[in-house]
């Protein structure tokens, strides 16, 4: 997890898996609501939430970045 959606958690979690697991179960999980992710990797690969995830995947969540 990155920037904001850091805050109030570690940079690295390990949750349990379980058979078709997909990024919004992941999501609600971590209690992250999926609006507030705007970059969504597994294993480095831009994928959305709805992917089904495996038990060896590693997901990278970025929220969405302001500035000018």
């Amino acid at each position: 997890m990155f920037a904001t959606l850091r805050e109030t958690r570690e940079k690295v979690v390990f949750v349990d898996w379980h058979e078709g697991m997909d990024g919004y179960a992941l999501l609600d999980m971590l209690n992250i609501k999926a609006d507030k992710v705007a970059i969504f990797l597994i294993n480095g690969v831009k994928c959305k939430p709805d992917e089904k995830l495996n038990t060896d995947d590693i997901i990278s969540l970025f929220p969405p970045i302001g500035g000018g």
